[in-house]
């Protein structure tokens, strides 16, 4: 957690704002969030369990001469230091009120977060199920099956209902596919559709409470098992394959029916999604030079190996059949001889 502060060092003295870390703190022990001088007295606190940052808008008192009455301070331009460091100026004269302007982002990367169903809330600590790493503007989505949904927030202080039956990190171009019972029509309705991110409760099912939602599934390629029974219980299971059997329009949408015959149940036999497969490297267009010292070269200054003549066979080519001529090199009479008698080498 990163607390933001903005205090007052002494009675009369400058404002100063920092931002830190609580750590290694002792049960029942008071700490000074000041330099400790008399007088002094916190502004603005606050605590931001994934190091959000804030912008505060800073209202002083009219003085002569002041020309700008209001100051506004973006707080994550701060470093992030220790509980007793003195943080940095933020005015000399006098305060008249500080507030919050803006909510920004988290400084500090995502958090990631689990849902524990034995308390029904969210922790840090990694109890229950996993449900992603979070940014400050990422929601979580919780359904339930009554087929009521909302999206929160992922703070810590959040509860959820007994009722729950699918809690993720929310996205908003997945596509869920359901059967339901509609009670107003009196037939089996299947239906594919997205969520929307709201705080307030939806109903994915329709206005009527006697509707019931029996299978709800986000997979890829959602398949239905319908079972007949009763008077129709004759036929053959039928597989529904919902990917044509209906497109993707909105929760508010009926759907469309199943059949009209009598239903025992109907199971998801959905196949699982096929794992992402591995991004290939991508292949490096400068080719290294070879190891053994040679050029690498391909084109035709290259040096090729000798040949034979034409109508022999390749495996008739001996080396000492290649005709050699050696031309030794004739004397220069004008180049003056040595002393010995010799002619110079050089």
């Amino acid at each position: 957690t990163i607390y933001n502060a903005i205090y007052r060092d002494g009675k009369q003295g400058p404002y100063y704002m920092k931002r830190f870390a609580a750590t290694g703190l002792s049960r029942d022990k008071d700490y000074d969030l000041t330099q400790g001088r008399a007088g002094s007295r916190v502004m603005y606190f606050s605590a931001n369990p994934n190091g959000e940052a804030e912008v505060v808008r800073v209202q002083l008192k009219p003085v002569l001469k002041l020309k700008r009455m209001e100051v506004l301070k973006d707080l994550s331009e701060l470093a992030v230091k220790g509980r007793q460091s003195r943080g940095n100026l933020l005015t000399k004269y006098e305060v008249q009120r500080i507030t919050l302007k803006q909510q920004l982002g988290s400084t500090l990367g995502g958090r990631k977060v689990w849902f524990d169903p034995d308390v029904l809330r969210l922790n840090y600590d990694g109890r229950g199920q996993y449900l992603g790493e979070f940014v400050s503007d990422e929601e979580i989505i919780a359904v339930y099956g009554n087929g009521q949904c909302y999206t929160t927030s992922f703070d810590l202080q959040n509860h959820y209902e007994p009722d729950l039956i699918r809690i993720e990190k929310y996205k908003a171009d997945k596509v869920w596919s359901a059967a339901l019972w509609d009670a107003t029509q009196g037939y089996y309705y299947a239906k594919r559709f997205t969520l929307e991110a709201t705080h307030k409760p939806i109903n994915f099912l329709g206005d009527n409470k006697d509707s019931r939602l029996i299978v709800l599934t986000d997979r890829l390629q959602p398949t239905f098992k319908v079972e007949y029974g009763g008077a129709d219980a004759w036929r053959e299971p039928e597989t529904i394959d919902m990917n044509a059997f209906i497109g993707v329009k909105s929760y508010k949408a009926k759907g469309k029916r199943l059949t009209t015959c009598e239903v025992k149940s109907i199971t998801d036999i959905s196949p699982d999604d096929p794992e992402p497969e591995p991004t290939a490297p991508v292949p490096d267009n400068d080719t290294p030079a070879p190891d053994d010292g040679s050029t690498g070269r391909t084109d035709s200054t290259a040096p090729s190996a000798p040949t034979a003549p034409a109508g022999t066979p390749a495996t008739a080519l001996n080396i000492d059949d290649i005709p050699m001529e050696i031309e030794a090199p004739v004397p220069d009479d004008s180049l003056p001889a040595d002393e010995g008698g010799q002619m110079s080498l050089f």
